[in-house]
C-alpha cells in the first residue's frame, strides 16, 4: 500500500464569507483520509481566526496579510522553506495574491511540486467588465503571476469550459493544464428535518413557493437582474417568494432593496444574510428551485449543493458547468440578461409539478455522476501521486 500523500494547501483565507474556494477546500480535504492523503492548510488569516479549526485538517494562519487583497505575509516564505520537507506536494488556491509567488519561491528549491487552482480568476469576463483592473493585473502577470503558473506542475481546472476560457485573458500563457473536476459533499447529518430548521428561523416563508439565490450579494452574480425579472413574473403566481441568501460584501444590498421597493416586490423578497450549516441545507431543501443568473461563475459550489439535494437549478450560460446541467436536463439555462432571467422563471413556472419533480430527480443523478466531491478528490490525489512518482 502506498504511503499517504502529505499535501499542503495554500489559500488567502478560510473565512466562509469569502465564498466558494474556501468552502470547496473544506469539502475536498474532508475526503483525503479515506483516499490515502493527509492535508494541511496554510492561510494569511490571523492565527486565532475561528474558521481555521475545521477538524479534519490542521489550519495554520500566518497573517494578517498586508496590502489589501494582495495580502503580503512576511512569515509565509520562511515558513514554507522551514516546513517544505514535510510535504510531497502543495496546491495553491487562487491568483493575484501573495501566496502564489510565495509557493514558487518557498517550495521549488526544496523540490516540492505545486499545483494551482485558478478558481475562475482567468475568466475573460473580468477583462471585459473591469478594464482598469485588467491593466493592473496585466502588469502583475508579467512581473510574477505568469511565472507562478508556468512553473506549476499543473494548473487545475474544474471543468472544460473554465480551461477553454482561461486561454483568452493574458499573454504569455504557457501552462500545463489538467481538468480534475470539482464538487461538494452532502453532510452526513442531512435530513428532511433541516428544512424545518430553516423555516423555523424564517417562519413567514412557510407555505410559500420558494426560489433561492444562495451566494455573495455581488454585481457579478446578477442579483439586479434577478430582482427585476422576479418583479416581472411575480403577479402570475402569488405564492412565489424569492429568498436572497448571502453576505453583502460590497455594500450593494441597499440599492437592491431600493430597486425591489420601487418595483413593488420588496414584501416578496427575504434577505437572510449568510446561511451556514443546517440552515443553509434547510434552505436548499425548502426551495423548489435554485436560481443564479451570474455574469461569471467558475463552478458554483452552491449549484452543486442544490443538485445534491435534488433542487433543480436555473442558471445563466456564464456558469461554467452549464453544459453539464443542460445535457443532464437537471435545470434550465439562459443568457445572463434580463430577458434570459425572465425566461428562466417563465419556463420554470410553465412546468407541471410532475415535470418539476422529475427534474429534481435528474438533478440528484447529475450530482452523483459529475459533482460528488469524493470523485474530485480522487482525481486530484491521483494526479499528484502520478507527478510525485515521475519527479
Amino acid at each position: 500500500m502506498p504511503q499517504p500523500l502529505r499535501i499542503l494547501h495554500l489559500i488567502s483565507s478560510l473565512d466562509p464569507a469569502g465564498g466558494g474556494p474556501a468552502e470547496g477546500l473544506r469539502q475536498i480535504t474532508a475526503c483525503y483520509q479515506s483516499l490515502g492523503a493527509i492535508p494541511r492548510i496554510v492561510t494569511q488569516d490571523r492565527p486565532d481566526a475561528p474558521w481555521l479549526d475545521i477538524g479534519h485538517a490542521q489550519g495554520v494562519g500566518l497573517g494578517p496579510g498586508r496590502g489589501g487583497t494582495f495580502a503580503y505575509t512576511p512569515r509565509l516564505i520562511p515558513w514554507l522553506r522551514q516546513h517544505a520537507a514535510e510535504f510531497d506536494a502543495a496546491v495553491v488556491h487562487g491568483l493575484w495574491q501573495f501566496h502564489g509567488p510565495a509557493a514558487r519561491l518557498g517550495l521549488r528549491a526544496a523540490g516540492v511540486p505545486y499545483f494551482v487552482f485558478p478558481h475562475g480568476m482567468l475568466d475573460p469576463w473580468f477583462k471585459q467588465e473591469y478594464p482598469l483592473k485588467h491593466a493592473k493585473k496585466s502588469l502583475y502577470w508579467w512581473l510574477m503571476q505568469h511565472a507562478v503558473l508556468r512553473d506549476a506542475a499543473a494548473v487545475l481546472f474544474t471543468c472544460e469550459e473554465e480551461r477553454r476560457l482561461a486561454r483568452e485573458s493574458f499573454r504569455p500563457y504557457r501552462v500545463r493544464e489538467a481538468v480534475v473536476n470539482y464538487g461538494t459533499s452532502l453532510p452526513p447529518s442531512l435530513r428532511q428535518e433541516n428544512r424545518d430548521v430553516f423555516l423555523s428561523a424564517f417562519p413567514a416563508l412557510r407555505d410559500r413557493r420558494l426560489l433561492l439565490f444562495l451566494g455573495r450579494i455581488h454585481e457579478k452574480k446578477g442579483c439586479d437582474l434577478l430582482i427585476e425579472a422576479f418583479a416581472r413574473i411575480a403577479a402570475r403566481e402569488p405564492a412565489l417568494h424569492l429568498v436572497m441568501a448571502g453576505p453583502d460584501q460590497t455594500g450593494w444590498q441597499a440599492r437592491l432593496h431600493a430597486a425591489a421597493q420601487q418595483l413593488g416586490v420588496s414584501e416578496r423578497i427575504t434577505w437572510t444574510g449568510l446561511l451556514q450549516g443546517e440552515q443553509k441545507w434547510g434552505a436548499l431543501l425548502a426551495a423548489e428551485a435554485f436560481i443564479l443568473p451570474s455574469h461569471q461563475e467558475n463552478f458554483g459550489i452552491a449549484v452543486a449543493e442544490a443538485l445534491a439535494v435534488g433542487t433543480p437549478v436555473l442558471i445563466s450560460d456564464k456558469v461554467n458547468i452549464w453544459r453539464e446541467i443542460e445535457a443532464d436536463n437537471a435545470g434550465l439555462v439562459a443568457p445572463d440578461t434580463l430577458d434570459g432571467t425572465v425566461s428562466l422563471l417563465e419556463r420554470w413556472l410553465a412546468l407541471s409539478p410532475e415535470q418539476q419533480w422529475e427534474m429534481g430527480e435528474r438533478a440528484k443523478t447529475c450530482f452523483e455522476a459529475r459533482f460528488e466531491m469524493r470523485q474530485a478528490a480522487k482525481n486530484l490525489i491521483a494526479l499528484i501521486r502520478a507527478n510525485c512518482s515521475t519527479s
